[in-house]
């Protein structure tokens, strides 16, 4: 049985989490925090979360991962068959990973944990952003999900990734992404309804819950 290591807040942890459970797969939750303590750095050589634990040993890096549990046959897959559409799904994985997780991660520490971002950097993460937005808007289908009429693991990472960069616009930049891009409100709440992610989003509840 596979087991994942990581804590149920991480938003790169739920997208893995949320891949094994649509398909089906048995697996253990392994409760861990990044770490450079030496044992964990023997799982994780970064010290990142996630990972997982298989029969032939550790694996890191979350596109690293989700592609191994494709590999694997189990369940139904989330890339299309056609090699291009395969290849445009992985596309917008990039552009969501580089162009807004990534930008929007500098203000994390501004929004959720109380350590205030100069104005400048501000400046400079709402730039980054715009464009980013922007680059998406020219790739993104809707149709309803991320690349078309399927859902596919792109839709795993817009999820875990822009759902969280929202947030982030809204309370550090005054900028609401949802008035500038309705269909991403709209893809948002088509994945909340999904029996997945209420089960991830109730693990996340009793994790962020004050301790008795």
């Amino acid at each position: 049985m596979i087991k994942l290591y990581g804590f149920a807040v991480s938003n790169y942890y739920n997208m893995v989490k949320m891949v094994l459970i649509e398909k089906g797969m048995e697996f253990e939750e392994v409760t861990v925090r990044p770490s450079q303590e030496s044992e964990y750095l023997s799982l994780s050589p970064m010290g990142k979360v996630p990972c997982i634990e298989t029969e032939h040993g550790f694996l890191t890096e979350t596109e690293v991962i989700i592609d191994y549990l494709d590999s694997l046959g189990l369940g139904p897959s989330f890339y299309p068959a056609d090699p291009f559409e395969r290849a445009k799904v992985r596309e917008l994985i990039r552009y969501l990973e580089l162009y807004i997780e990534l930008p929007a991660r500098r203000l994390y520490g501004d929004v959720f944990f109380g350590r205030p971002a100069s104005e400048a950097e501000k400046e400079s993460v709402h730039k980054e952003l715009v464009k980013g937005f922007a680059a998406l808007a020219k790739l993104a289908k809707y149709g309803p999900y991320l690349a078309g009429n399927d859902m596919s693991y792109a839709d795993f990472y817009f999820l875990f990734s822009v759902g969280l960069v929202t947030r982030v616009t809204k309370k550090a930049l005054n900028w609401d992404v949802f008035a500038t891009d309705p269909g991403v409100k709209d893809l948002l709440n088509l994945l909340e309804k999904r029996d997945s992610v209420k089960a991830i989003r109730a693990d996340q509840a009793k994790a962020m819950a004050p301790k008795a």
